[in-house]
């Protein structure tokens, strides 16, 4: 009977770890480096440092990129139960650690970049690391979260910089749709704002023009219709061009 207890406990153990979130285990961790990694979203590529990028097929079947495609391996550094400091990487591999590293291995990637959002609202200091290692994860939803690390004032500037900036990329109209409700929201910072104009001149032409347009003809800000107007300007779409006309008459 005995042995049949310690048998339970033992295939019970890694359950009970697989149950927990990542905030729960980079915490248990202790203060040091947690190491772990995931599947990266289809065509995210790397050279192992710091250029990380998302490439698309080649239409003639012919050409193959030398970037090494993911997982995506990610190094937090710990220190009570917070996070630190955060690296991103694709393509190359980890050296041997140098200090006290507890190495998850992999994890599910959806789970991941919901854990890596929570672990950026709580960080200690600069989140882009976390907002970028979760924004590359494969079959993950992120832009209900960005969304909410963006309008929170009471993160650091930069964070929901790095939010309103990966909104910007993130595929779908109900993105668009969230950071046209940031440039309109008149209690904002106005450079979280301005980066939302910008993240909206990144978006494709039918969905980000319009909004521009709008936020150039009503915001009551003249920062921000100036910023319109410039992004607009870049575009070089007709829509745009008449606007200029209207103005100019």
């Amino acid at each position: 009977m005995t042995r049949l207890i310690v048998l339970l406990a033992a295939f019970a153990l890694p359950a009970r770890l697989e149950a927990q979130t990542l905030a729960q285990r980079v915490a248990a961790a202790g203060d040091g480096t947690v190491r772990l990694n995931f599947a990266a979203r289809r065509g995210v590529c790397g050279n192992g440092g710091n250029n990380i990028t998302v490439v698309g097929d080649d239409e003639h079947g012919e050409w193959e990129s030398d970037c090494a495609p993911g997982p995506v391996r990610m190094s937090l550094r710990v220190s009570g139960g917070r996070v630190t400091e955060a690296h991103t990487y694709v393509g190359g591999r980890w050296r041997p650690p140098q200090g006290p590293t507890t190495d998850l291995g992999t994890v599910p990637a959806a789970d991941a970049a919901t854990d890596l959002l929570k672990l950026a609202e709580r960080a200690a200091d600069d989140a882009d690391a976390l907002i970028t290692g979760a924004t590359l994860a494969d079959s993950a939803v992120v832009w209900p979260d960005l969304l909410r690390l963006a309008r929170k004032e009471a993160l650091p500037l930069e964070t929901r910089r790095q939010a309103v900036f990966w909104l910007g990329q993130a595929a779908g109209e109900a993105a668009a749709r969230g950071l046209d409700s940031i440039t309109t929201d008149e209690r904002g910072d106005i450079e979280v704002r301005k980066q939302a104009v910008f993240a909206l001149s990144q978006r494709p032409a039918d969905e980000g023009v319009p909004a521009l347009i709008r936020v150039a003809r009503t915001s009551p800000s003249g920062e921000l219709r100036k910023s319109a107007l410039f992004w607009l300007g870049q575009s070089e779409d007709p829509r745009a061009i008449s606007l200029f006309e209207e103005i100019l008459k």
